[in-house]
């Protein structure tokens, strides 16, 4: 079952976002094995939406919760969860934003397009691979609340859709360091996305990361047709602590960074 909800996943995220199968093909073409290390998607802490709603589809494919974050200055909770039964099963990691750590302003937006729709379409168990539930965005809103959270104004244009998938390093073998894919990704003419420095981690903290930044495409809003960021390809190496054991959670640090992967810039 989880096999087939990632091959949807994955189908859904490449059609969004042709270079992340730009990206896996040219590692295909130099014979490297590609494996997920793990897929994100973000929510608000609504309790229609929230973590403990957009994990259920993961819960009943077998996954079980297994680490909790914390991410104050940008308001956000997370957990990750993992399927014990399946070595190379992806890990999965879910962020939700606390709108009540926000303006009145902000909050009033966010709510009015969440109220849009019916209870229903919330608890649809597919919700992970509906993005946007809602009527076309406000680009004035989008803007509005991209000057309290980049996350927030990704999420209100894109909605429950996942974020970003995760190239394996471990898995690799010519490229077999952190260093030599992001250099591969740049010579293939792809962007970095270069936030608290290319690279987030150390191997003495067990767990690096990068990722490009995100694919930038036209999205029809209320006022016209504007381009905004949609999603990334993330690339992360685990190392063994001193008992032999690959490092399986994830660095509220790194994290963080790599949100940065979707914020807005000029075209």
């Amino acid at each position: 079952m989880q096999k087939e909800i990632f091959q949807r996943l994955w189908k859904e995220y490449t059609d969004q976002n042709p270079s992340a199968q730009r990206i896996h093909d040219l590692f295909t073409k130099e014979n490297e094995i590609v494996e997920n290390d793990h897929v994100a998607f973000r929510t608000f802490d609504d309790p229609r939406m929230n973590i403990k709603i957009l994990s259920k589809k993961f819960l009943k494919a077998g996954y079980k919760f297994v680490g909790e974050y914390k991410f104050e200055d940008k308001h956000l909770n997370a957990v990750h969860l993992e399927h014990p039964d399946e070595e190379n099963a992806p890990r999965v990691f879910i962020s939700e934003l606390i709108l009540s750590e926000f303006s009145e302003g902000f909050q009033k937006t966010v709510k009015k397009r969440l109220n849009s729709v019916g209870n229903a379409y919330y608890s649809d168990p597919d919700l992970v691979h509906k993005g946007s539930v809602w009527a076309k965005p406000s680009y004035a809103d989008y803007q509005a609340l991209r000057k309290e959270s980049e996350y927030a104004a990704w999420l209100y244009v894109h909605g429950f859709r996942v974020n970003h998938f995760t190239v394996s390093i471990n898995a690799l073998n010519k490229y077999d360091t952190i260093e030599k894919v992001n250099q591969f990704i740049k010579d293939n003419g792809f962007e970095m996305n270069s936030s608290g420095g290319e690279i987030k981690g150390t191997p003495e903290k067990l767990l690096q990361q990068s990722s490009t930044l995100s694919e930038i495409i036209k999205v029809e809003f209320e006022e016209g047709i504007y381009e905004v960021p949609a999603c990334f390809y993330e690339f992360a190496i685990r190392y063994a602590n001193e008992n032999g054991q690959i490092f399986s959670g994830f660095i509220a640090a790194n994290a963080n960074k790599i949100f940065d992967s979707t914020n807005f810039r000029e075209q």
